[in-house]
């Protein structure tokens, strides 16, 4: 946005009661559900194609290390990628079971999917 003098102004980000009216979730910085909202757009990235398994689990697994219960499941997957060569599983065994637990994360939501209707 311009100012009268020709400079540049932010513009105000939009209040959480705009972005609910509009059907968009938000999430303070730092919150369990800003979290939990972050892991399955990663889970959301694997299953385009955009990561490989490997690196979804690593990336989870760095972030949120153990700590987030919706998400643990991809961190302990990251481990049992370490630990392949010492044990009785496949690396494709691995990426099926990463598969399947980031299409679980990415059809689990806390946030309702139907938008409030606007003012006409």
């Amino acid at each position: 946005m311009h100012t009268r003098g020709g400079g540049l102004r932010r513009p105000r980000p939009p209040s959480p009661g705009t972005l609910d009216e509009l059907g968009f979730a938000f999430h303070p910085a730092g919150s369990v559900a800003g979290q939990e909202a972050a892991a399955r757009a990663l889970a959301a990235q694997m299953l385009a194609g955009e990561l490989t398994p490997r690196e979804l689990t690593f990336m989870i697994h760095q972030r949120f290390g153990h700590e987030l219960p919706l998400a643990e499941r991809l961190a302990n997957l990251d481990d049992d990628y370490d630990v392949l060569k010492y044990g009785d599983r496949t690396q494709a065994q691995v990426d099926a079971d990463v598969m399947a637990e980031a299409l679980r994360l990415a059809q689990h939501s806390r946030v309702p999917t139907e938008p409030a209707e606007l003012p006409t």
